[in-house]
Formats: structure tokens, sequence, C-alpha cells
């Protein structure tokens, strides 16, 4: 697992995607209607891409998109975003790691 620390370190919000992922799709929208503007790797369209499902995988993701890291931190994927989100608890995660301000 080397590829996924290099990847999120030093950014707010990291989301792991896929462009043929409806779901991957709206959870990027929700972030970025906060204000965030998160740092998206699309793995289909990266030649590691397959290595990052991997390690995606071994952190316990199934399916491994989307993954979003909030302070280089893994939060989740859509179940564990829309959840914190229901809960109001999102925003103020988006805030503390300075990923919007308000």
């Amino acid at each position: 697992m080397a590829i996924i620390p290099r990847l999120v370190t030093d950014k707010a919000v990291v989301i792991f995607s896929k462009n043929s992922c409806c779901i991957c799709h709206s959870i990027r929208t929700l972030i970025c209607s906060f204000g965030a503007n998160p740092t998206v790797y699309e793995l289909d369209e990266r030649p590691d891409g397959q290595e990052i499902e991997r390690e995606l995988k071994a952190l316990g993701r199934k399916p491994c998109v989307p993954a979003v890291f909030i302070g280089q931190e893994l939060v989740g994927g859509a179940n564990e975003i829309m959840s914190l989100h229901l809960q109001g608890k999102l925003v103020p995660m988006l805030i503390k790691e300075r990923a919007i301000w308000l």
C-alpha cells in the first residue's frame, strides 16, 4: 500500500472515482456543492488504476469507489458520506480540514 498515502498527502479532500459510476458523480457533486474543490482521481483513466483499486479493497472498500478521504483519513464511500451529510457532520468535517470556509 504505497500509492494511496502518497496521493492523499496534503490534500483536504480526495475522491477516488470512476467516470462510469453515477454514484461517484453524485458524491463528487455533493461535496462540491458546499464549495469544496476535491482532488478527484478517476481510476478508469489512470495507468495505475487497478493497483489503486486493489489498495482500496485491502482497506475494506467494496465496492472500491467512491472512496472519500477527508484530511488524509478514509471516511468511506457513498453510504458513509450520505449518512454524515444527513447527520449534519459532513460540513463540519470539511470546515475542520479547511476544504471549505464559511
